[in-house]
């Protein structure tokens, strides 16, 4: 994630507020407000075999466990070969 976007997030849901769910550790309820606001989820068109992203678009995966266990993927491509 990108410094300026991580600071702003962490910023927004500091480990410092005093949260009431505390029991999985500091890092835990932050995570959970970052989740709620930046998703889980993203769908994007893919044209021609490649993503279609505008100029300055990207995509981003973040973790906002400071010792997170391993994450997995799951891609879901829906649609038709061209040309079919």
């Amino acid at each position: 994630m990108p410094a300026d976007l991580e600071r702003a997030v962490n910023d927004i849901a500091p480990e410092s507020f005093p949260y009431v769910h505390t029991i999985e550790g500091p890092d835990d309820m932050p995570a959970h407000v970052k989740s709620v606001l930046i998703g889980s989820s993203v769908s994007i068109p893919v044209a021609d075999g490649r993503l279609c992203l505008g100029t300055w678009q990207g995509v981003y995966l973040g973790e906002h466990r400071n010792h997170a266990e391993g994450r997995s993927l799951v891609l879901t491509l829906q649609g038709e070969r061209s040309g079919e």
